[in-house]
């Protein structure tokens, strides 16, 4: 299966403030994601996987280290702007709260049409309506919601219009960065379904920001662990969360609430993951 993305050795460090030490966001990751698949990025706050993602769709320039979206090195920055729409179409983002994505005084409807003109100019009105129509029906939207503005909207419906602009242009690769977390439980599964049927009737690749491995679990095939900005394991969904290898992947799964969670497991898990540092034991290989 051919990839639509591949991340090699990104490396991101931010300097010193206060005469504090740099911050190493991200340490040589890498990874490779098919077409149409989806990877989980997990961890605490501050590891480093929102970095990470900013750096894929080039919110952020690496130090080092390259992103290659369907055979398309992204490292150098594109003249003019038909070369930056084309590259903006390879990648988009949905970021947690949608009201940073989302213009105010735009009603849904001229929103979409703000994105299809811009990237499609040679959309004929028709076709416009058309499309716009075909996206709010892709995320479940319908009725009055193409004539509401965002402060007239649920927070579930505000995130299937951030995904719909995210969708308009038939991006290869979409970066979700804790794009559930803010919902109710019952909203985040309808989010989640969505996610999974628009993966399988498009053929997008998804890569999902998280700390919840509950969520991840729902919507990717790989997942990636960071801690301090490395790479601590890598594997296939199933294969992380029934056995992981490495002692931070544990103590992640232990520490979510639940009807079996025990506050002393976590606590022996933090004392033995402290003894494994610095060394990075356990990391598996990537998954092709």
């Amino acid at each position: 299966m051919t990839d639509a993305l591949v991340v090699s050795g990104l490396t991101k460090t931010y300097p010193a403030r206060r005469g504090g030490m740099p911050v190493a966001a991200a340490k040589q990751i890498g990874f490779r994601l098919p077409k149409g698949g989806s990877l989980g990025l997990v961890g605490e706050s501050g590891c480093g996987k929102t970095t990470l993602a900013r750096m894929i769709v080039g919110l952020a320039v690496p130090d080092a280290g390259t992103v290659t979206i369907d055979g398309r090195d992204r490292q150098w920055r594109p003249r003019g702007r038909k070369a930056r729409l084309a590259r903006a179409r390879e990648a988009q983002m949905v970021f947690q709260d949608p009201y940073g994505s989302l213009d105010r005084r735009l009603t849904v409807e001229n929103a979409l049409r703000d994105v299809l003109r811009r990237h499609q100019p040679h959309l004929t009105p028709a076709a416009v309506g058309e499309r716009i129509q075909a996206l709010l029906d892709r995320v479940g939207l319908g009725g009055s919601t193409a004539e509401s503005r965002p402060h007239q909207l649920s927070g579930g419906q505000r995130q299937r219009v951030a995904i719909a602009k995210a969708l308009a242009v038939d991006p290869t690769v979409l970066v979700l960065d804790e794009a559930v977390s803010a919902l109710d439980v019952s909203v985040q599964a309808q989010i989640l379904a969505l996610l999974n049927e628009i993966r399988r009737e498009s053929g997008v690749s998804l890569v999902f920001v998280s700390h919840d491995l509950a969520v991840v679990a729902e919507v990717t095939d790989q997942i990636l662990v960071m801690h301090e900005g490395e790479s601590v394991e890598h594997g296939s969904t199933g294969d992380v969360l029934c056995s992981p290898r490495h002692p931070y992947t544990e103590l992640l799964m232990s520490s979510a609430p639940g009807p079996d969670w025990q506050p002393e497991r976590v606590s022996e898990l933090r004392a033995v993951f402290a003894a494994t540092r610095p060394q990075s034991a356990g990391q598996r290989s990537s998954v092709s």
